[in-house]
């Protein structure tokens, strides 16, 4: 009797200090959760390497949720697309929604603009390119699509020209019928097409200038007779811009005696 009252007790006094343990723990779990603040905690630890450790202070951080806020992007006016275009008295304009034709005196162009720009006629012959809607495409377009229409409107009315100029021994340039014939240096001469609405006029045999009312195909006609022969940065011989500056080099020194 004595015994299995002994161990009734044993029980009972293990279930109350579960019960209390239990306990203690739910209210440490609700004050380290209701805790918004750093806080500093002095613990006690035990250990067969170390031994005891009294006073170890554990550190613990209340955790916030990180907020992102949306910030509208504003697209600055291109400073080269407010610029207003002149139109001259002797180039006519035929607008058509999202179509331009411009026709003058040397020729006839057309352009098709995209939709993030927008064209408008104001009195006196004055053109604006304006932006239809504010996103960063439209804002490079607004510049692109302003220089492309002045560059019509100044080339059939007063059109456009490249200067190139040859330099070496026995360079020459002539013009047969509707090519153009170089001597550069290679075992034949290179005979080249002039497109239509370009012309070309050679001078003095080693000076090319080529003219027309298209900016762009000027430019890639001349490139593409540059191309042949680039300016060498020794000696400088080869096809150049007029006004093209070609950085020489120095050569190799020679053996000194």
């Amino acid at each position: 009797m004595c015994k299995a009252k002994r161990a009734l007790s044993t029980k009972q006094d293990s279930s109350a200090l579960r019960g209390d343990s239990l306990v203690t723990c739910r209210q440490n779990s609700k004050m380290s959760s209701s805790s918004l603040t750093a806080s500093l905690h002095t613990s006690t630890l035990q250990s067969p390497f170390v031994g005891n450790l009294n006073g170890f202070r554990v550190s613990s951080v209340a955790v916030c949720r990180v907020g992102f806020v949306r910030k509208t992007i504003e697209c600055k006016e291109s400073r080269i697309g407010k610029q207003p275009i002149s139109v001259p008295s002797n180039v006519t304009l035929t607008m058509e929604g999202q179509d331009l034709k411009v026709k003058g005196p040397l020729g006839e162009m057309a352009i098709t603009y995209p939709r993030e720009v927008k064209l408008e006629k104001e009195d006196g012959g004055i053109l604006r390119v304006r932006k239809a809607v504010e996103t960063r495409r439209a804002n490079q377009m607004h510049g692109l699509f302003r220089t492309l229409t002045d560059n019509m409107v100044v080339g059939v009315s007063k059109g456009f020209e490249k200067k190139l100029q040859l330099v070496g021994v026995g360079y020459r340039a002539t013009i047969e019928g509707k090519d153009i014939v170089l001597n550069l240096g290679f075992s034949h001469p290179v005979r080249m097409e002039i497109p239509a609405g370009l012309q070309v006029k050679v001078e003095e045999n080693t000076r090319i200038t080529v003219s027309g009312y298209d900016k762009s195909e000027i430019g890639q006609f001349a490139a593409s007779i540059r191309k042949w022969r680039p300016p060498e940065p020794y000696k400088g011989k080869g096809v150049k811009y007029a006004d093209e500056i070609v950085r020489r080099k120095e050569g190799k020194a020679g053996k000194k005696k």
